[in-house]
């Protein structure tokens, strides 16, 4: 790989500059950082939109990923994993939740994914992974991340929420302008991107009262209805609010970073024939290679959270109210962890990659339905194609610093036969 040419002053790096993001993440950057800086200051640029703080530590160490996640108590959740103020939202949702807060709002949406619901979800996702495939492979060419990639985790999501069938593709279109409301040159105003939430909160409140209503056997009914009792023995059930909130973050985030990590995965095999041939060879090998396109995709590029007293990481002063961020895609690529990191390989073992976070409270609830999902697809696709091939370049769209996706992959026409 060749590294750029770096000098002291932040080693040259700017992360507001979407540029550096265009073709994917920018993994030589952040091998320079690992090896020269791994506790980097970075300054906001004068000038940016936007409020924010001052600036931000970056974190490109597997370690020091690692040792930030699982220690919520000197590094806080509560302002939530963006790098934007947004006080509205503030310890209102699971991802921006510290203490007895979280503790009680997980335990409440856990009590929705009861054995008997998980069986159920296991099987819809195999059951819209055939219809997926079996649809693009009657079009012989298509875009394989709107027309796969994405289809299935928003139709999961949808099927977890019980959205209606034909509520689904007004409420995909909504999503997906919402994630993108401040991407660089969407020209949305911040007016009209809250107008989007707005819509979407109002949505999730009306299905919530339906279920409420008519009971259906879906997991929003669960939630809608749920009571469990707390440490302190009292009985607790979720606000209107913190449903709302649940809402997005299913709907937006919850079917962006499998996008992501599907999309990535089928260029990641077509990139290595090698690999791709031995899936093929040996299906027993999907649930590692599973785990190596998580690790080799990382979809979600940073989370920050916010130093709540002085402390050091590798002998550098972290100040009380200091935004930290963890670069997940960075810490995938660490050369004390895993052997050749920029090796694609199905079979790595061990893999103790970082793609739903570093571990700690705030592990990613929904981990193991994204592996299903994956692995379903994969799996149904490489059952129902002789031969994939890439019908053009993958496009990016860069989200800006103040996303923590960061970046995702628009467009990937492959041919299906």
């Amino acid at each position: 790989m060749t590294e750029p040419a770096v000098d002291r002053d932040h080693l040259g790096v700017d992360l507001t500059d979407v540029a550096l993001f265009a073709d994917g993440f920018p993994h030589e950057v952040f091998s320079v950082l690992r090896r020269q800086e791994p506790v980097m200051w970075h300054s906001f640029p004068e000038g940016l939109p936007g409020p924010h703080d001052e600036g931000f530590w970056v974190l490109s160490k597997h370690e020091d990923i690692q040792g930030v996640s699982r220690d919520p108590g000197l590094f806080s959740a509560h302002d939530g994993p963006q790098l934007s103020h947004q006080p509205e939202i503030a310890g209102t949702m699971l991802v921006n939740m510290d203490g007895r807060d979280h503790v009680r709002q997980r335990r409440l949406i856990s009590a929705g994914f009861t054995p008997r619901m998980v069986k159920r979800l296991e099987h819809q996702i195999r059951r819209w992974a055939e219809s997926i495939v079996d649809r693009s492979l009657q079009q012989g060419e298509c875009d394989f991340v709107s027309e796969i990639a994405y289809k299935l985790p928003m139709n999961m999501i949808a099927d977890v929420v019980g959205i209606p069938v034909e509520d689904r593709d007004w409420l995909f279109a909504l999503a997906n302008d919402f994630l993108q409301g401040d991407a660089p040159g969407r020209h949305m105003s911040r007016e009209e991107h809250l107008g989007i939430q707005v819509e979407m909160f109002e949505y999730a409140q009306r299905l919530g009262q339906e279920k409420r209503v008519n009971p259906q056997d879906d997991v929003w009914t669960i939630l809608s209805t749920v009571e469990v009792e707390t440490d302190e023995g009292e009985r607790t059930s979720l606000s209107q609010i913190e449903l709302d909130m649940f809402f997005l973050l299913l709907v937006v985030a919850g079917s962006e970073t499998t996008r992501n990590a599907v999309s990535h995965g089928l260029v990641a095999l077509l990139d290595h024939p090698d690999q791709l041939e031995r899936l093929r060879r040996e299906p027993s090998a999907l649930p590692q290679a599973v785990e190596e396109i998580l690790r080799w995709s990382s979809p979600v590029s940073y989370f920050a959270r916010r130093a709540t007293r002085d402390t050091e990481i590798r002998g550098v002063t972290i100040a009380r109210g200091d935004r930290v961020t963890m670069w997940y895609p960075s810490a995938n690529r660490d050369e004390e962890v895993f052997d050749d990191p920029f090796r694609f390989d199905i079979g790595r073992t061990p893999n103790p990659h970082v793609a739903f976070g570093g571990g700690g409270a705030h592990f990613c609830l929904g981990a193991n339905l994204a592996r299903r999902e994956l692995g379903t697809l994969l799996e149904v696709l490489f059952e129902r194609t002789r031969k994939i091939e890439l019908a053009g370049a993958p496009s990016f769209t860069p989200l800006g610093i103040f996303n923590p996706i960061m970046l995702f992959m628009r467009e990937l026409p492959v041919r299906l036969s």
